[in-house]
């Protein structure tokens, strides 16, 4: 009987996308642009809530941790992959696969708490307003924020260590763009199962215990907003949500369609289109929902392109 070593694959091969080469080049234009706007978006986003002293304030104290958590995520997949696309072997470590995959996840993980933090934020600014300046103060703040941190660089360790705990012996071929959990299960040839039932626990608890914080909090807000006599406070009320509701929405949609499914649903071809949309597209859209259906975002804009101006 042959003795098999824990792990005796020390690379991974990346199939993309696709193979074909016309589509590879359109594919590649398109990335990098999406790429340049998450760039610039995100950016932009944390220089002008940094220059602005009206947006000091915890919304978007919260938000700028949400924009340089996106740039983490994208910077995590889109510089491999881009380069890929004029690769004609796709090779990727083992040590830079299992890099990949925990910088992205402590960025998605990261993401999930923040997003309930900044529901909390809402929460507290609509239903408890006099209490809202001691409750949300700046030492409360940087807690929730280091603590989203500290809990998703937990949880990504874990999911993490226990996928490179399986053995990998071959196939090495990953059917996918980047170093994700499903498809690299897949290679595994010791049994998935045990493992699978901790990584879905993990993905369900994170994604379901911050989902119903969110919607909770926003049942509160709801319940009051419709207590207000007037139209017009009812409807600055809701605009102040508006942004985060969709962030919310979009990213919650994602994760559950590609994470919160049993493993013998999986279609890999799909789930590559569901992968670029939350590790590409839903950072470069996060900035653009801020800025677009926000007036304070709009209107320090304003004031700053004036500054520059009259320089």
């Amino acid at each position: 009987m042959v003795r098999r070593n824990k792990t005796t694959v020390d690379e991974f091969i990346l199939l993309g996308i696709t193979d074909i080469w016309e589509l590879q080049v359109i594919l590649f234009v398109l990335f990098l642009l999406i790429c340049v706007t998450s760039l610039v978006g995100n950016l932009g986003m944390i220089a002008l809530i940094r220059l602005d002293s009206r947006l000091h304030t915890p919304m978007y104290f919260f938000l700028c941790h949400l924009s340089l958590v996106d740039l983490g995520n994208s910077s995590a997949i889109a510089p491999k992959m881009l380069v890929s696309f004029f690769e004609e072997r796709k090779a990727i470590s083992l040590p830079g696969c299992a890099a990949q995959m925990y910088f992205c996840g402590v960025c998605i993980i990261t993401e999930c708490y923040l997003l309930a933090v900044m529901a909390y934020d809402r929460y507290m600014a609509i239903c408890n307003p006099l209490l809202y300046g001691a409750t949300m103060s700046q030492k409360v703040c940087v807690q929730l924020a280091a603590g989203s941190y500290i809990v998703a660089t937990v949880s990504e360790t874990v999911l993490v260590s226990s996928v490179f705990s399986l053995h990998f012996c071959g196939p090495n071929v990953i059917n996918h763009f980047f170093c994700d959990i499903p498809p690299l299960l897949k290679l595994s040839c010791s049994s998935t199962t045990v493992k699978e039932h901790v990584l879905f626990t993990v993905a369900t608890f994170i994604a379901l215990s911050t989902l119903a914080f969110i919607v909770v909090s926003y049942g509160y807000i709801l319940t009051t907003v419709l207590r207000i006599s007037s139209s017009e406070g009812r409807h600055k009320a809701f605009s102040t949500c508006a942004s985060h509701l969709t962030s919310v929405s979009v990213f919650y949609g994602t994760m559950i369609f590609m994470y919160l499914r049993p493993s013998s649903s999986y279609s890999l071809d799909q789930d590559k289109v569901v992968s670029v949309f939350y590790t590409l597209v839903i950072p470069m859209l996060n900035p653009l929902i801020y800025s677009l259906r926000n007036m304070e975002v709009k209107n320090a804009l304003k004031r700053l392109l004036e500054k520059v101006r009259f320089l």
